[in-house]
């Protein structure tokens, strides 16, 4: 397949692996991640046609947003949630490119996807030298083949001079020398890796800049509709065996039986339901204070999980309901709505109740990154549970709540790529009320998290400094602590010195200089003379 080229387009390729090169070989991600990502937005946007419908495309629109946004806090935090954000949202700017009238968002990742792959084929065929060239190399063949011997006969006349004139011997052996500076110099940035590398950007450069229009899954999404419509041909949703049954032969329910199974277990469910928000609303909503002896972790972890598990299972069944014809059935429409609505305002009581567990726990024993992920997944709970309700009395389709959910899982993304979590979980968890604190939690932590626990070193002696190792508490002693504090300080000094700009982040830098300003009688807290030294198992 010809694929012609653009006079820009062949001038941003190369321009583009160049570019990735120079900012990314042995170099992490930071403001090499926004400029790379500045450099593909406006090299798409150069490359489009002016009447292009995806200019027109919010979807696009958001991604192009999201990807600038996240870039920048790259740039700035230098997170797994930056990049892994900035990643996903140059994903969907080239999805939507490829096919303006997707919506989905998991569509236009694969479709970015199939894009990359058929690309690689096309830039393969563009990179095979032409028939030209072929007929220059095979002149170039064999006039080396007429070479070999004057050559060979140049080599043996050297090596008698050199025998016979130290001077010429003393001037080659000098030329020599600086051949093999030279190539020594050379072949470490032509190494293999480094190769490969180059042409790991090029194909990124090339994904980014053609676009080989990938139909199929915008052939799928277009098959779908916002809104549940009337199928005469399948009425039913369930099937029973006959009592003589035969294979492939099925007697299914009417409408009026699948709506009495569907308000009996709404019924049932609401009941049961019930008593468990009450139960809940007395014991945790209000006044709760966990007993001597109570077992926090299980409390929060294991009732979560089958919390949250419990408020999927009831989606579904909503989900499965509300899927075709019973969105129709007129004689008990309103009750089953009711019932339905009913159900889902009581599983968002149910979700605050798991917001709760998980406020106590960290109350109590301090923020973690699972605490945040439950409160980002019950903000996706919340919304779904809102597009549950979309569904009951618009009677919006599957896709429909795909969509939406999926743009709110982006938006939640992006959330987390502007948080600078690992900092705020030191100032929360460094709290003096907190007598006893995980500290090799916060030794793990990113460097930009250092000044944090290095000011705060003087207020450690006393506590109860505790650390994971294997699935096991052990409590750290303070001066093993601290001699682990100073280490991370002193390789991150070191680091930060040798780091090149491509890779450095704004609040590494504002770490470092933190660092370095601190007195030393901050950074080099003496331990108390009766701390102890050793590892006791809890």
């Amino acid at each position: 397949m010809r694929f012609p080229l653009t006079s820009l387009q062949k001038l941003l390729l190369p321009l583009g692996a160049v570019l990735f090169d120079f900012l990314f070989w042995q170099e992490r991600a930071g403001l090499n991640m926004l400029l790379y990502t500045v450099f593909v937005l406006a090299a798409v946007v150069a490359t489009l046609p002016k009447t292009s419908l995806v200019l027109r495309s919010g979807y696009f629109r958001a991604a192009f947003l999201g990807a600038i946004f996240s870039g920048l806090m790259v740039a700035v935090y230098g997170s797994f949630a930056a990049y892994l954000t900035c990643v996903v949202s140059l994903a969907l700017v080239l999805g939507y490119v490829n096919q303006p009238h997707l919506k989905l968002v998991g569509y236009a990742l694969l479709t970015a996807l199939g894009n990359q792959l058929r690309v690689v084929p096309v830039l393969a065929r563009m990179l095979r030298a032409p028939r030209q060239v072929g007929a220059k190399a095979q002149r170039i063949r064999f006039y080396a083949r007429l070479l070999v011997l004057p050559v060979v006969a140049l080599g043996v006349f050297h090596l008698l001079f050199a025998l016979a004139n130290p001077r010429y011997a003393e001037y080659a052996q000098r030329a020599w020398v600086a051949v093999e500076e030279w190539l020594a110099a050379l072949l470490p940035n032509i190494s293999v890796p480094h190769l490969l590398f180059f042409l790991l950007g090029l194909v990124l450069t090339a994904g980014a800049l053609l676009v080989v229009p990938v139909h199929f899954f915008a052939d799928q999404e277009s098959r779908f509709g916002e809104f549940v419509r009337r199928q005469r041909d399948r009425v039913a949703s369930f099937a029973v065996r006959r009592p003589n049954f035969q294979p492939q032969s099925f007697r299914a329910l009417d409408l009026r039986k699948e709506y009495l199974v569907a308000l009996g277990l709404f019924g049932l469910v609401n009941a049961l339901l019930l008593v468990v928000n009450l139960i809940d609303i007395q014991w945790i909503w209000f006044g709760f204070t966990p007993a001597p002896g109570f077992d926090l972790t299980q409390f929060v972890h294991e009732g979560t999980y089958v919390l949250i598990l419990s408020i999927l299972v009831a989606m579904g069944i909503v989900l499965w309901f509300f899927r075709r014809n019973l969105n129709f059935y007129a004689p008990g429409l309103r009750w089953l709505r009711i019932g339905a609505t009913v159900w889902v305002v009581q599983n968002g009581v149910l979700a605050v109740s798991v917001a709760l567990r998980n406020y106590y726990y960290i109350l109590h024993t301090g923020l973690a990154y699972k605490r945040i992920g439950v409160y980002g997944f019950l903000l996706l709970t919340f919304f779904g549970l809102a597009t549950i309700l979309l569904k009951i009395w618009q009677r919006r389709s599957a896709y429909a709540l795909v969509r939406l959910n999926a743009l709110a899982a982006y938006g939640l993304l992006l959330v987390l790529a502007a948080g600078n979590w690992e900092s705020w979980m030191t100032r929360y968890n460094l709290q003096p009320r907190f007598r006893r604190v995980d500290y090799g939690f916060l030794l793990a932590m990113p460097d930009r998290v250092l000044p944090e626990l290095a000011a705060r070193a003087g207020s450690m002696p006393g506590r109860q400094l505790i650390s994971e190792v294997n699935g096991r508490w052990i409590d750290i002693s303070w001066p093993d602590a601290h001699a682990r504090l100073q280490e991370r300080l002193r390789a991150f000094r070191q680091l930060e010195q040798r780091r090149h700009w491509q890779s450095r982040t704004y609040l590494d830098s504002r770490a470092y200089h933190a660092i370095i300003g601190l007195e030393p009688t901050q950074t080099a807290t003496a331990a108390p003379a009766a701390a102890t030294t050793s590892l006791a198992h809890r």
